[in-house]
């Protein structure tokens, strides 16, 4: 499922754009720092679904590129039988950020959709460009050519948002295995939100449009199946569900309009509130993030704000691309990792590399609680004691994001002048040190509260708890 939202630089209190959102799957996640790397001639990666995926296919082995960019993203566990780890929203060392959101395709194209189907998931190509692509356009194109060269494999209808420092791209991949996709350039004033991912009316009769670009079958396609003749060409209506934007994606595009339209126009805190808000966000959102679109005079300095599980019950931290390390906490969990209920944590296998060893989940993470099952504790003891429980917590994560926000600046700052004096590796280690030590407060304060809302719960008469966990109202 997954939700995106793009504010335009136009619309931003620090004059640059905004990228944000969540990934919604009912699996683990944990976040990763990835290093640029060599690959040698004739290197491959393996992509597509297998027999046992929702929608079936087969995995194909396609040419990796010899150099892929350092970035930061979330991986996860499972969904719809994609094959593990699924990669979601990041940001690469060129400034390009991604998110991956559903999108709707309407029944004949998921009818027909091949049961061997080959190509790249959309896991697959929001992987590709955060290794390859230079611009968010770049990331289009990329995805483009992947798709005309290996195929697509769907899961049923899929999209993205691809976001630079100037612009961002909203790309539909319809399913049906022949090909169809289209994108819509967002600019400096744009505010759009993906849930699901929906392009309305596409000028087909001017090639060439700066705003648009799409697949060669795209139109042909479509008047062949009677589905389209001439005049407007709605995507959504051709090849999708036909309801345009949906309710959510109207609520909040407009509350973003509304608080662009202030004196202070939109700022972290807003972002932030875009995600976290529990008219959007519940139980099944798997974590948190915001990218701030800046150009950066270093990659090192690319930064984004995290939260461990759906930001209900998350606070944001920042992270930076070339700091060395994360708390193991934020890394890969057994818990809700599909494939472990069966495993066994044997470490004479992990020593002598037997067959049986736990391969997504390395064993020294396994000494520390996960960030993400702490945080589902507090989702979990919120969505039970229900709205009572929304305003302390928030107001806790607000307050410290506030300081953070400032904090961040400054340590940019130093971290940019030790860049520019030559000094790598202690900007490095100051940029390391600090989100450390914020992503590890963080779970503290976590705990913290959880432990405030188990003892509101446990002094509670059963009578007096919620007959059914609070769903907090939620507009999806």
């Amino acid at each position: 499922m997954s939700y995106a939202i793009y504010v335009g630089k136009s619309h931003s209190r620090t004059g640059h754009a905004w990228l944000a959102g969540y990934g919604d799957e009912p699996s683990s996640h944990w976040l990763e720092i990835v290093a640029a790397a060599e690959h040698p001639e004739g290197a491959t990666i393996e992509v597509g679904v297998g027999p046992e995926a929702d929608m079936p296919g087969r995995r194909i082995a396609v040419p990796q590129v010899p150099r892929t960019q350092a970035h930061m993203r979330v991986s996860y566990s499972y969904y719809l039988g994609v094959p593990a780890p699924i990669t979601n929203g990041g940001v690469n060392a060129a400034g390009v950020a991604v998110r991956d959101v559903w999108s709707t395709s309407r029944q004949e194209l998921r009818d027909m959709t091949p049961r061997d189907q080959t190509g790249f998931t959309y896991s697959d190509l929001a992987r590709a460009v955060l290794e390859r692509a230079t611009s968010a356009r770049d990331a289009v194109t990329l995805c483009a050519a992947l798709i005309a060269d290996h195929g697509e494999a769907t899961y049923g209808g899929n999209s993205h948002i691809f976001a630079d420092a100037d612009e961002a791209w909203v790309m539909i991949q319809f399913a049906g295995g022949q090909g169809l996709w289209v994108a819509e350039r967002l600019g400096p004033d744009s505010i759009r939100a993906s849930r699901p991912g929906y392009v309305l009316e596409v000028p087909v009769d001017e090639p060439g449009h700066p705003d648009f670009l799409w697949s060669p079958n795209f139109v042909s396609f479509a008047r062949e199946r009677g589905w389209y003749e001439a005049g407007p060409f709605d995507a959504n209506a051709v090849y999708g569900d036909g309801k345009g934007r949906w309710d959510g994606i109207r609520w909040i595009e407009e509350e973003m309009q509304a608080r662009a339209a202030r004196p202070g126009k939109i700022g972290l805190e807003d972002m932030i509130w875009a995600v976290r808000t529990e008219k959007l966000t519940g139980d099944t959102a798997g974590y948190g993030q915001v990218v701030p679109l800046r150009r950066v005079a270093d990659p090192a300095l690319t930064c984004l704000w995290h939260a461990a599980c759906g930001a209900l019950a998350a606070p944001f931290s920042p992270v930076f691309l070339g700091q060395d390390a994360i708390p193991p906490e934020y890394g890969p969990h057994r818990y809700l990792t599909t494939g472990e209920s069966h495993r066994f944590l044997d470490l004479r296998k992990a020593v002598s590399g037997g067959h049986d060893t736990v391969s997504l989940v390395p064993q020294v993470n396994e000494t520390s609680v996960g960030a993400f099952q702490d945080c589902k504790r507090l989702m979990y003891l919120m969505q039970l004691l229900g709205e009572a429980a929304l305003a302390p917590v928030h107001q806790a994560f607000d307050r410290r994001e506030a300081r953070l926000s400032e904090l961040t600046q400054a340590h940019l700052r130093v971290a940019g002048a030790a860049l520019d004096a030559g000094h790598r590796a202690e900007a490095i280690a100051v940029l390391s040190a600090f989100s450390n030590s914020e992503l590890t407060a963080a779970l503290a304060l976590v705990r913290d509260l959880a432990a405030g809302l188990s003892v509101q719960a446990s002094g509670l008469p059963r009578a007096a708890l919620p007959g059914t966990p609070a769903t907090f109202k939620q507009i999806w």
